[in-house]
């Protein structure tokens, strides 16, 4: 999924793993300078990250941005809480749905687009194991199929 003008920075693959994911929406990142020089330098994680949301402001929580070593004391907390840039019609359609319809926001990937950190986030509900079991078989029999068909053809 390589877009024209954009650099994947970081991706959350196990919000695919524990979520069913829906709308999908592009977020801008309030960073401090030492923050977006680490992002450049790919130094991020989503893993434990979540958005949260009052209706009037959208936020990234538990997203960790390594500290940029060449700032040294003017460096930034890596776990801080970072608005996100989104308009305000948005903002209140996101949060109507968590509320009212029990989804969650969760950041699916990182990127930079001209230079500007941007951040995907989505609608999410969450999976149940059994669902998550069902998935991981489907997953492993299409891969088993595959095997089966290369080896096929690798015979004639």
């Amino acid at each position: 999924m390589k877009e024209e003008g954009i650099k994947v920075v970081a991706t959350n693959r196990k919000a695919r793993h524990d979520y069913t994911l829906t709308d999908h929406i592009e977020a801008g990142i309030a960073l401090k300078g030492s923050e977006i020089k680490s992002v450049r330098a790919g130094q991020v994680s989503l893993r434990e990250s979540y958005v949260r949301t009052d209706g009037r402001e959208a936020w990234l929580l538990n997203a960790h941005i390594a500290p940029y070593d060449p700032a040294s004391r003017e460096n930034h907390d890596p776990i801080r809480q970072r608005k996100l840039l989104l308009r305000r019609r948005e903002i209140a359609k996101l949060f109507e749905q968590v509320q009212r319809q029990g989804y969650t926001l969760v950041p699916t990937r990182m990127y930079l687009r001209r230079g500007r950190a941007k951040l995907e986030i989505a609608l999410a509900k969450g999976k149940r194991q059994y669902d998550k079991r069902k998935e991981m078989a489907k997953r492993d029999a299409l891969r088993e199929a595959e095997r089966a068909a290369s080896r096929y053809r690798g015979r004639r």
